[in-house]
């Protein structure tokens, strides 16, 4: 029977910068559990990251021209505006409301911006772990996005190691035998996605592990370069 299980990693203090993600998680699991094992997915929220790695600015909360200002400086470009809300394209290629900074979950009058490479920072995770716990594991880096034409958010991934960004089925068979032909899963999301249901959005539950995943979606990977669409391929931009 295939089976996936979806675990809350509770216990995890107020990251502050120059913590190290990867020994609060270690300590985390061995003293309150779940236990890690090899082939687990651990997935970590954004904001814990961004913490860790200083980047958070101050903001007052109550000008929006500074938080206008905050978004258009880390944008590559603004995609639409409407009203304090815009859709812009972040420097990692990633198009999201307001370039991903976000007030929610961190001090007053501070903003969270998203890291500089989170594919990198899920590789210092997943190798911090493997040294402190000798375990190899995947790690995503999850955030919350808007989708278009959908209502309501979801998380999604935007930084990965150890485990596959994108399944490519093209080229096999469905259940009836035919070939798929433009079949291609974003795991990571789907992972990011499923981890959130535990952890929630005010819980303080920042990191959870996903286990029972396919043995082959285990490899090197890379969000920035399996899941970001490029321009030349965008319908839309």
């Amino acid at each position: 029977m295939r089976r996936l299980e979806v675990l809350a990693v509770e216990g995890i203090p107020e990251v502050v910068r120059g913590d190290v993600v990867a020994e609060l998680i270690a300590g985390a699991t061995t003293v309150r559990g779940p236990a890690l094992s090899g082939g687990d997915v651990v997935v970590v929220t954004q904001k814990v990251v961004s913490k860790a790695e200083g980047r958070l600015v101050e903001l007052d909360p109550d000008d929006p021209d500074a938080r206008r200002s905050l978004v258009e400086s880390h944008s590559v470009r603004v995609l639409r505006r409407r009203s304090e809300l815009l859709i812009s394209e972040t420097p990692q290629g990633f198009v999201c409301a307001n370039a991903g900074i976000d007030l929610s979950n961190v001090a007053a009058g501070h903003a969270a911006l998203l890291p500089v490479d989170a594919d990198r920072s899920a590789r210092r995770i997943r190798d911090g772990l493997r040294a402190r716990l000798g375990l190899e594991v995947g790690v995503v880096v999850s955030d919350t996005f808007g989708r278009p034409w959908r209502r309501g958010v979801t998380d999604v991934a935007i930084g990965c190691a150890g485990v596959a960004a994108l399944v490519d089925l093209r080229g096999s068979a469905d259940a009836l035998g035919r070939p798929l032909q433009v079949t291609e899963v974003a795991v990571a999301d789907e992972l990011a996605s499923a981890a959130e249901l535990v952890m929630g959005k005010s819980a303080a539950v920042p990191v959870a592990v996903v286990r029972g995943v396919d043995r082959t979606w285990l490899r090197p990977s890379s969000v920035a370069a399996e899941l970001v669409r490029p321009p030349n391929e965008d319908l839309f931009r």
